[in-house]
């Protein structure tokens, strides 16, 4: 039974990613354009089209649940509803950690990589939500800075890509320079994933003997102003917060 069970959970993951592929046309395609025809405001367009992606992958999480291809629970959602004017950083250690937190949010910006932007699927998803490229540096504080004032919520994971499981990770500066240069507080998530799951160096078609079970939990805020004072340089400031990030986020260690 537990080998049928495995086949199953191919069968399962692969029709989800399947849909997963199509919600993205069905996005990019007749959701989008129809949102941009009936809305002029572009701050407006963005917002509908996060509400958009939040209601896409709060139902692609529940179809991979009721398909068995995988369990998951997450603690604090209502916290984190509750955000605004913050940064949430979050641990990476499987390819839809960022669907499991962005489904719970109907507002949520984005500091995007590269290859999203260049994906011809992807592309007019990120760039209709008015997500962040992470390839601006020049304008990168200053887009944070309106999304900020806005009331909206940033998602970074300060890994920059997905956990190895067992190698040490270290975390990018990203997450700590802009706090620190926005004075904005960071909203902590730590997600496990058990077995291990959609993990960078494996296909998502190897699946685990048992189904794996993501817990995400929402941990409490880091407030940015205790960094700041303890010293006139922000980039002694940011280190120092990155240390704390990285001791926030993998207490394992």
């Amino acid at each position: 039974m537990r080998v049928l069970n495995q086949y199953w959970r191919v069968f399962a993951t692969g029709f989800c990613f399947s849909v997963f592929g199509l919600g993205g046309l069905v996005l990019s395609f007749i959701v989008i354009p129809l949102i941009g025809l009936t809305t002029s405001d572009q701050t407006a367009k963005e917002y509908k089209v996060q509400g958009a992606i939040q209601f896409a992958f709060n139902t692609f999480c529940k179809l991979m649940k009721f398909t068995g291809a995988i369990d998951y629970k997450i603690i604090g959602a209502d916290i984190i509803q509750q955000d605004q004017n913050c940064l949430i950083v979050a641990n990476h250690p499987s390819l839809i950690d960022y669907v499991l937190i962005a489904s719970q949010l109907k507002r949520c910006d984005c500091l995007v990589k590269s290859a999203i932007w260049a994906n011809p699927f992807m592309k007019h998803i990120v760039k209709a939500a008015g997500y962040i490229p992470n390839e601006a540096p020049d304008d990168l504080l200053t887009m944070c800075e309106e999304r900020f004032d806005n009331g909206n919520v940033l998602l970074i994971f300060p890994e920059g890509t997905r956990t190895t499981p067992g190698v040490k990770s270290k975390l990018q500066r990203g997450a700590a320079q802009i706090a620190v240069r926005t004075q904005r507080d960071l909203r902590v998530v730590h997600i496990t994933v058990t077995p291990s799951f959609l993990t960078k160096e494996k296909k998502w078609y190897q699946v685990p003997a048992t189904k794996p079970f993501f817990k995400v939990e929402v941990k409490d805020k880091v407030e940015i102003e205790p960094f700041i004072k303890q010293t006139t340089s922000p980039t002694i400031a940011a280190r120092r917060l990155q240390q704390h990030l990285a001791d926030t986020i993998f207490p394992e260690l």
